[in-house]
């Protein structure tokens, strides 16, 4: 009798590591759902775009069940920390002001940030250029920060979503936009909105506000899934799962050097 509660202890000892296996195996990605063409919501409500298609392919080659969790930018961290979900692939840019906060994976893609304004504007890219101008920027952005650090006498336009950006400066309440170049390419210049608007005043980058690329963010104590993110993105990389995956929304590789 004494034996068969032993082998009963240990088949339900067995049993409750089964279950922890595998619901750690079942993730939750949070996504913002409105930064085209990297993510955005389908009139039905399907998540598309290059971040939910590399969070998918990530999870596939951790062999990991991912359910994608939307979520406002403003949200994005204080969710993490919440635990609403287990990491953030949102083209959140990888900076030291957010390390503090949460831990990063390598990068999975890095492009510049630009200006966009209508074409033949007379708009200087410069100090006094900028100097009581409305610009109009996604708030809690990288962008926000370069443009306080080197535009202090810009006046900022801050707005929730890069769409909202997009469709003031389509209609005039804003004299710019500022924003990673190729979400205002694809999500704003070639659209029909965008046909009378052009990239101005070139590349910017500031390593103290852009940081290094995006990255996945992680909640500090998950260093063996930050590990398996990074595993997995060398290993798209090299099968050519993120080669496929970034053809199908950019005409170069937006990894970058």
């Amino acid at each position: 009798m004494k034996f068969n509660k032993i082998l009963t202890t240990l088949g339900l000892a067995v049993l409750v590591l089964g279950m922890g296996s595998s619901q750690a195996a079942d993730l939750r990605i949070g996504v913002e759902g409105a930064y085209p063409p990297f993510s955005w919501k389908e009139s039905d409500g399907t998540l598309k775009g290059f971040d939910i298609e590399i969070a998918e392919a990530l999870c596939a080659e951790m062999k990991s069940k991912c359910t994608m969790v939307e979520q406002d930018w403003d949200g994005m961290i204080p969710a993490l920390l919440a635990k609403k979900y287990d990491a953030i692939v949102a083209s959140m840019s990888i900076t030291e002001e957010r390390k503090k906060r949460v831990d990063f994976t390598d990068k999975y893609y890095n492009t510049p940030a630009k200006f966009v304004a209508k074409k033949g504007s007379s708009l200087e890219i410069s100090k006094a250029g900028l100097k009581g101008k409305r610009i109009g920027l996604q708030r809690g952005t990288t962008h926000q920060c370069f443009m306080e650090k080197h535009f202090p006498d810009a006046e900022l336009v801050l707005y929730a979503t890069q769409e909202e950006v997009f469709q003031d400066l389509a209609i005039g309440r804003i004299d710019a936009q500022f924003s990673d170049s190729i979400a205002a390419d694809d999500g704003f210049l070639k659209t029909d909105a965008g046909k009378d608007f052009a990239f101005i005043g070139g590349d910017q980058h500031d390593m103290e506000c852009h940081g290094e690329g995006a990255g996945i963010a992680v909640r500090k104590s998950d260093d063996k899934l930050r590990e398996e993110f990074n595993a997995a993105i060398k290993a798209i990389r090299a099968n050519g799962v993120y080669q496929k995956i970034n053809a199908k929304y950019f005409e170069f590789d937006i990894f970058g050097g």
